[in-house]
């Protein structure tokens, strides 16, 4: 369960990033965006199956 929450926070951290670097953004809008959006996530996948 902790690993599955390690990868998805990783790959929106790491999408977000590689989003920001391509559009040469001065301020990591998409690396906050897709960071929040994947701890989210995460949580949401984590207390599933915790209630199984």
């Amino acid at each position: 369960m902790a690993l599955e929450m390690g990868v998805i926070i990783f790959l929106g951290v790491f999408g977000g990033w590689k989003l920001d670097q391509k559009l040469n953004l001065s301020f990591p809008v998409f690396t906050l965006i897709l960071s929040l959006i994947a701890v989210g996530l995460a949580i949401y996948v984590a207390i599933k199956d915790f209630l199984k």
